[in-house]
């Protein structure tokens, strides 16, 4: 009899404590020693996750009202510019934003891990001033505490797949892939490969919006398709694209994360970005969702692109 299982059913096995919840790491063995038949019907959710840095990554924040009040137009926090295009008191603040006065050493990655470590940050604010938001000018220090709002919003997360780099040129080069060394000399790439989410449901089939996921140690949700998104490359027979294809938007409390599983990351003549960890369960609905998490890391395949080529990286 094929095995068939509804997210109901999952949920009351998760509620009352009795699903069986395994990595995708550890899926692959049982396959390979019970097939995907059993598999299927033992197992009730396979974890996925993954830890990379992603330049599309930011927080939104809410400062509160000062007195008398003040519409921002242009803030900085430790002396990092966000955007101050928002309502009064709100801004959007980039991982890849780098500071007025250290350069590409300090950047939003920064503020944001260290908001969520608990530090105080130095908040500049200025404005015009208008009748109804005469104040022109605050200075002052917040906490996470003290925001009334601070949410993680990533734009674009988990990529499924993503080319390898290499510089096919006489000389080095510095990228978001890292350091590539003249000549072919290395390859870069960044995957967690069969653990990685969108790998795993390489047909969205139980990732979309309003999947909860684990963001940064904290409850989080997929908003949206992530930026970029693209669905219609080719695949292999396991519907796993060989080039960049699937992303997710991401949205989650800052103020719960951890900073365990988030960091800044600074790539040496390129800039800033944010290692940002994200885990998705995927329910295993039926035979063929237990074969798409069964995936091995010598099924998938990429594309090797030159980054000396300043085509589209």
């Amino acid at each position: 009899m094929a095995v068939k299982k509804t997210y109901d059913e999952i949920n009351a096995k998760i509620k009352e404590g009795s699903a069986v919840v395994v990595t995708a790491e550890e899926v692959i063995e049982i396959v390979k020693e019970k097939g995907l038949e059993k598999a299927a019907e033992e197992i009730d959710v396979v974890t996925t996750a993954t830890f990379g840095p992603m330049c599309s990554s930011g927080a939104f924040l809410n400062f509160g009202h000062s007195d008398p009040p003040i519409r921002m137009s242009q803030i900085l926090l430790n002396d990092v510019e966000a955007y101050g295009g928002l309502a009064a008191v709100d801004t959007y603040i980039g991982a890849t934003a780098e500071s007025t006065t250290k350069g590409p050493l300090y950047g939003g990655a920064h503020v944001i891990c260290d908001l969520i470590a608990g530090k105080e940050v130095e908040l500049k604010a200025f404005s015009r001033g208008t009748d109804c938001y005469p104040r022109k000018e605050v200075k002052t220090y917040i906490t996470k505490d003290s925001l009334n709002e601070a949410y993680l919003f990533n734009p674009r997360n988990s990529y499924q797949n993503y080319d390898a780099a290499i510089n096919a040129s006489d000389k080095t080069i510095k990228t978001y892939m890292g350091t590539l060394l003249a000549n072919r000399g290395n390859i870069n790439y960044c995957t967690s490969g069969a653990l990685s989410p969108l790998f795993n449901d390489p047909s969205y089939r139980t990732i979309g919006i309003g999947t909860k996921v684990f963001f940064c140690g904290a409850e989080g949700y997929v908003a949206w398709h992530g930026t970029q998104f693209n669905s219609s490359n080719e695949r292999d027979e396991n519907g796993i694209p060989y080039s960049p294809s699937g992303t997710i938007a991401l949205i989650g409390d800052l103020k719960a994360m951890n900073e365990e599983y988030i960091a800044p990351a600074v790539f040496d003549g390129y800039g800033i970005s944010m290692f940002v960890g994200v885990g998705v369960p995927i329910p295993i609905l039926d035979v063929e969702m237990m074969k798409a998490v069964s995936i091995e890391n010598k099924d998938l395949f990429t594309n090797i692109i030159d980054y000396s080529v300043n085509e589209n990286n």
